[in-house]
C-alpha cells in the first residue's frame, strides 16, 4: 500500500446516491490501509468554528500558570484539563514533550445521571474561571468534530462490509477529548521533539493545525514524511482502537511532532468509543487461517489502560 498521505474530499459521504458514498468509502479504506493518515476536504465545518477555536487556544495559553494550575488535569481523573509542558512523555525512550495542552471531553452538567454515578472519563470539564467565551468556542469545535469523526464512520463501515450505521450507537456518548495543543519554537539544533513518536490510542483522530509544519508521519517501510499543509483541511488519522476493532486490517501509523521552527498551535479530536461499547473484531475481519487477534474490552477499560501508561500521575507508586 503507498505511504504518501491522501487528500479525501467527504462531501459524497453526504449523498443520497450510495455509489458516492461507496466510492469515499473506498479511498477511506485504501488509506487506513495504506499511510493510516488522510487529509480530509468536503468536510463541511465552517472556518469561522475553527478560527475561533484557535483564537480560544492562544488566549487560554497566554493565561497565568496559576489560572491554567487551577484546571490541571491533575485535579481530574476523567482525563480532563491542562497539561503543563514536559509534563507528558509519549515516547518513553525520549525525554517528555516540549508542548502544553488543555484536554475537554463531553460538557456533562455536574448533576449528570452518568457523572453522580462516577462512571469511569465520565466528568466535568474543568474551565478557566472568567473566560466564557472560551468555553463556547472550543465546545462549537468539540461539536463539529465529532459530527465529522462519525460521517468518516459511516464510510468505514462501507468500506469493511458491515451496516453502514454500524458505528452510530456507539459513538452517540463517546469517550471523545478535543486536545488544544502548543508548541513553543525549538532552538537551532534541539533535538527534543514536541511530540514524542506514538500512535493514537482511539478509533480516529481529526486534526486541526495553524499552518506551521511540525507534523511527521513514519513511512511503513521506515523513514519520515512531513504531513502536508492544506489550507481548510482536516488531518486524520486511525488510531489503536479502530485497528484492534478491524483486527489489523486498518492500522495506526507511528507518528510525532518535532519542535517547530516557530510557536505552533494544533487542535486534535480524538473519537473514542462510548464507554460500556464492547470493542469486539468484526466478523468480516477474520476468516480461515486468521482468527482474531485481540480479546474483547470495553471502550472505558481500554482507554484507562492506554492512559495509565502515558501519564505518571495516573500511576500508583509501587508498592
Amino acid at each position: 500500500m503507498p505511504d504518501t498521505v491522501p487528500i479525501i474530499d467527504v462531501a459524497g459521504l453526504r449523498e443520497a446516491d450510495s455509489s458516492a458514498r461507496r466510492a469515499v468509502a473506498a479511498e477511506l479504506g485504501a488509506a487506513c490501509r495504506g499511510a493510516g493518515f488522510f487529509l480530509v476536504t468536503g468536510h463541511g465545518i465552517p472556518e469561522a468554528v475553527t478560527q475561533g477555536l484557535f483564537g480560544a487556544a492562544r488566549a487560554l495559553f497566554a493565561l497565568p500558570d496559576a489560572a491554567k494550575q487551577a484546571v490541571s488535569i491533575r485535579r481530574s481523573p476523567h482525563n480532563r484539563g491542562y497539561v503543563g509542558l514536559s509534563e507528558e512523555q509519549l515516547d518513553p525512550t525520549k525525554p517528555a514533550d516540549r508542548k502544553e495542552a488543555f484536554n475537554v471531553g463531553l460538557d456533562l452538567a455536574p448533576d449528570d445521571p452518568e457523572v453522580l454515578a462516577g462512571m469511569p472519563f465520565r466528568g466535568v470539564n474543568l474551565w478557566p474561571e472568567g473566560a466564557p467565551e472560551l468555553r463556547a468556542a472550543i465546545l462549537a469545535h468539540f461539536d463539529a468534530a465529532w459530527a465529522l469523526g462519525r460521517l468518516l464512520h459511516r464510510g468505514f463501515a462501507l468500506d469493511l462490509g458491515t451496516a453502514e450505521d454500524f458505528f452510530e450507537d456507539k459513538l452517540d456518548r463517546p469517550l471523545a477529548t478535543l486536545r488544544l495543543l502548543h508548541y513553543p519554537a525549538g532552538q537551532a539544533g534541539d533535538a527534543t521533539l514536541g511530540a514524542g513518536e506514538h500512535t493514537d490510542y482511539g478509533n480516529v483522530t481529526v486534526l486541526a493545525t495553524d499552518g506551521v509544519a511540525g507534523l511527521e508521519v513514519k513511512h511503513r517501510s521506515g523513514g519520515w514524511e512531513e504531513v502536508p499543509q492544506v489550507p481548510g483541511a482536516f488531518v486524520c488519522n486511525i488510531g489503536d482502537c479502530l485497528m484492534r476493532w478491524t483486527n489489523d486490517v486498518y492500522v495506526s501509523t507511528p507518528h510525532r511532532v518535532r519542535a517547530p521552527a516557530a510557536e505552533r498551535y494544533s487542535a486534535a479530536f480524538f473519537l473514542d468509543p462510548n464507554p460500556d461499547t464492547l470493542v469486539a473484531v468484526l466478523p468480516g475481519c477474520t476468516g480461515p487461517g486468521n482468527p482474531a487477534r485481540y480479546p474483547p474490552v470495553t471502550g472505558a477499560d481500554y482507554l484507562r489502560q492506554k492512559l495509565d501508561a502515558t501519564y505518571a500521575h495516573r500511576r500508583k507508586p509501587a508498592g
